[in-house]
């Protein structure tokens, strides 16, 4: 069971790179391609965590955030073992653990995580994000889903 859930990870962390490398060798740095009145792809670097935060500490979130990531991982890894049979909790640890590695790879050979997917309404805009911060924030919600639902089961059966 964990091979799977480690092979999901890898297909995130195979969508985001392949991704970020489409943008990054068909985009210059800045650019953006208006998409729908909602939505743009665009190439931007972001040195900080998912949707830019921490991005002006210095330098030194490259390593905060590279640290985190490796200790997050070694976590999840050891949690899917013990959990593999928990289909969705398994999922989600695996979309988490996956997008952690593909930012991940990005610090480490750029400096920076390659961002390109931004949402914009009139002058408001959500910070850009990739494929790994979306498998992240999909990988919580469901976490946070989860504990909904079994609280909620818990309580009918008791």
């Amino acid at each position: 069971m964990l091979k799977r859930w480690l092979a999901l990870a890898g297909l995130v962390i195979l969508l985001d790179q392949c991704s970020k490398l489409y943008i990054a060798s068909h985009f210059v740095y800045g650019e953006s391609l208006p998409v729908l009145n909602v939505f743009s792809l665009v190439l931007w670097h972001n040195e900080g965590a998912a949707y830019g935060f921490l991005n002006d500490f210095g330098g030194l979130q490259r390593w905060l955030f590279s640290g985190i990531a490796v200790g997050a991982a070694v976590w999840i890894i050891s949690l899917l073992r013990k959990h593999a049979s928990q289909t969705l909790f398994a999922f989600a640890l695996s979309l988490i653990l996956g997008g952690a590695l593909g930012n991940l790879i990005d610090r480490i050979a750029y400096g920076y995580v390659v961002d390109f997917l931004l949402f914009h309404w009139d002058a408001h805009t959500f910070p850009a994000f990739n494929v790994a911060d979306a498998a992240i924030s999909c990988g919580a919600a469901l976490l946070i889903w989860q504990s909904f639902t079994e609280k909620k089961h818990a309580t009918t059966v008791s």
